[in-house]
């Protein structure tokens, strides 16, 4: 028996080598599959092309915003059709009548008509108006404050996109290493579940040959069916990881994702500084100071007269007319300049300076908010390295233990239910030592968030 038991080392020994496929250092071509990856994300998410369109909308609206400084020409035109209403009485035959008749009689002839009296129509009846107006704006503060607030509106949808795109960042990155997780857990349940059928083969064997009892046997047979449920799930997790990256990407769920070997644990030295200045969020809150600065400015703008200018080319006669005499130009100049409103725009500047100032106050909360953020990151981060140094420590630690059960059970001095113990406590040091090395790249791309240190471009 102590010589069959000899080759039984070979069949349940999983050594640093078969490890080693699970656990490598991550080369260049992954993290460039990965900024890749990132690259397709950026360039097809849903929620990022809805915000570009909403730029495009801003932009529109800014360059509408400049156009209002220029000349602008309307075309109108009028036709009156009128009967009834006011009149202006004319006593045209009291006046001349009385004065025809005398020349009639000193002239022997009927030259001088008898007049009536006439009753003159105030509307203008088959009258017509048309004419071009070309207007221009020589002094409008409004126009000005305007044109900076919608100019302010495109920078802040632009920080807008920004922050989309970062967060969309750390999703994908986040995405990426779960499910590296999870595919680097399934082949670690595939590398023991083959260790614990081959175990269970040979259990049988020497159970048919009375070599050991039944317990060993059943024990095996056990442990199959667990690390198969273990593998079961582990796979369905790695399905719905590919799921969530997929959909991030925009593209068909059930693509596959290309992966590489595992990385190695990240340099920190350049993620701990304590700066958030590159936050998208901080940069909307000084574009909105910007934008309510500007307002303040609008509302005071009633202080300043509005001065314009407009010139009229048009025809306007009775029954459709166009000769030299209906054709006509006007040139005008307006000022229109607020006096008084019973308080209403002292009311809309007060409103104006308590919006900047509720925003100013916000800005310094949201600051803190965001050191407050990268502050538990960064605990996170090394939480997370110091969890996987000691899973590291464990694995080397339940390896040696495995490797000496090994060696006792080879020698007939130790049961199968220790050496299967052993073999239990490696796998879990390795499944944790799996975990805790993508919590702590989780935890970097947290830290990349919340400090604005990846380069969007």
């Amino acid at each position: 028996m102590i010589n069959y038991l000899r080759n039984l080392p070979t069949i349940y020994r999983l050594t640093i080598v078969q490890l080693s496929v699970i656990l490598l250092p991550l080369g260049l071509s992954a993290q460039n599959r990965l900024n890749d990856y990132i690259s397709q994300g950026l360039a097809s998410n849903q929620s990022i092309k809805e915000q570009n369109f909403l730029l495009e909308k801003n932009i529109y609206a800014l360059q509408e915003a400049k156009s209002m400084f220029l000349p602008s020409v309307t075309f109108s035109t009028t036709y009156t059709k009128a009967d009834g209403g006011r009149t202006i009485d004319f006593p045209t035959g009291d006046l001349f009548n009385a004065t025809y008749a005398t020349l009639n009689q000193l002239t022997g002839s009927n030259s001088f008509p008898q007049l009536e009296n006439q009753s003159i129509l105030l509307n203008p009846d088959n009258f017509y108006d048309a004419k071009f107006r070309t207007s221009l704006p020589i002094l409008n503060a409004e126009l000005v404050y305007n044109k900076r607030i919608k100019a302010q509106q495109v920078d802040l949808q632009k920080a807008e996109i920004l922050m989309y795109k970062r967060e969309l960042v750390k999703e994908i990155k986040t995405a990426y290493y779960n499910y590296l997780k999870a595919t680097n857990a399934i082949r670690i349940y595939q590398s023991f579940l083959k260790l614990l059928e081959e175990g269970e083969r040979v259990n049988r064997k020497l159970f048919e040959n009375n070599k050991i009892n039944r317990t060993a046997v059943i024990r095996s047979q056990n442990e199959v069916s667990k690390i198969n449920a273990s593998l079961t799930t582990a796979q369905k997790t790695e399905e719905s990881a590919r799921y969530y990256f997929n959909f991030l990407l925009n593209r068909p769920l059930t693509d596959p994702i290309l992966t590489d070997d595992v990385p190695l644990l990240p340099a920190q030295d350049n993620l701990l500084l304590n700066d958030v200045n590159g936050r998208e969020e901080l940069a909307k809150l000084e574009i909105a100071k910007g934008i309510n600065k500007n307002l303040t400015g609008l509302a005071k703008s009633y202080l300043i007269p509005k001065v314009g200018t407009s010139l009229d080319l048009g025809s306007q006669a009775f029954d459709w007319k166009f000769n030299q005499k209906s054709r006509y130009y006007l040139l005008g100049v307006s000022l229109e300049w607020n006096l008084f409103s019973s308080g209403r725009n002292s009311y809309k500047i007060k409103q104006a300076i308590a919006s900047e100032r509720a925003v100013s106050a916000q800005a310094d909360h949201v600051t803190q908010q965001l050191l407050t953020e990268l502050n538990v990151r960064r605990a996170n981060l090394q939480s997370a390295s110091a969890q996987y140094r000691a899973a590291q420590s464990q694995l080397k630690t339940s390896q040696t233990y495995y490797n000496d059960m090994t060696k006792l059970y080879k020698e007939g001095m130790a049961i199968y239910i220790e050496l299967l113990d052993a073999q239990n406590q490696w796998v879990d040091a390795q499944l944790q030592s799996n975990i805790a090395l993508f919590d702590t790249w989780i935890s970097l791309t947290a830290i990349e968030r919340a400090n604005a240190s990846f380069n969007i471009q």
